[in-house]
């Protein structure tokens, strides 16, 4: 797919997971930095996403809001890079990228914003409790290696992001394998150019 690829982001954002998926692929793309407030509020953003939230990526006819989407999305786009595994592969792969989507993002949110579900509502919280969360992702992490098998993938980018920013700010536990899976995911290429552009780039200002 050869059309213009233009995302939108802050570099104080989740848009981080998503420049380094865009980074990896190696495809041209134009960058539109979004202030919070008013900017990211207004008529034209709230066009491309209802949210009012970044990142988002717009390729010729097709809008994707959502990390994981469209790091799923990138990865089907450019399937020359191989970022997602074969169709007859990809139970693990999606089964962590969503586990990451899903699962982590919930009970890390909710356990630093103080809520810890209980009893009962341990039943209702699609993680059940952030210590459940926690332990499955140590055991997946284990073996070393990467989140969906022997090979790279952008499961690994938003799952690693994740990871890496919860051992930074402190929202997620220190665990055997965590540091170390980190470690080998930023210790790519695309990770740093990707990271030295967000860092370089100013918030947008109206």
């Amino acid at each position: 797919m050869r059309e213009e690829i233009v995302f939108y982001t802050n570099p104080q954002s989740r848009g981080r997971i998503a420049r380094w998926m865009l980074e990896e692929v190696a495809a041209p793309y134009r960058t539109e930095v979004i202030e919070y407030g008013a900017m990211m509020k207004s008529p034209d953003y709230l066009a491309i996403n209802p949210m009012g939230k970044v990142p988002a990526i717009r390729h010729g006819d097709n809008l994707v809001t959502e990390c994981a989407a469209i790091c799923a999305y990138l990865a089907d786009a450019f399937p020359d890079v191989g970022l997602a595994p074969p169709l007859d592969k990809r139970g693990s792969y999606y089964r962590w990228l969503f586990f990451a989507a899903g699962p982590i993002e919930s009970a890390v949110t909710h356990h630093y914003l103080g809520f810890d579900p209980e009893g009962e509502q341990q039943a209702m919280v699609g993680y059940g409790t952030f210590a459940t969360v926690m332990d499955t992702l140590e055991k997946a992490l284990a073996g070393g290696g990467y989140i969906a098998g022997e090979s790279f993938t952008a499961a690994d980018i938003y799952l690693g992001s994740q990871i890496n920013w919860g051992l930074q700010f402190g929202t997620m536990e220190t665990r055997p394998g965590f540091a170390d899976y980190v470690a080998r995911l930023t210790d790519r290429p695309a990770y740093q150019r990707a990271a030295e552009l967000d860092d370089a780039a100013p918030p947008a200002r109206e």
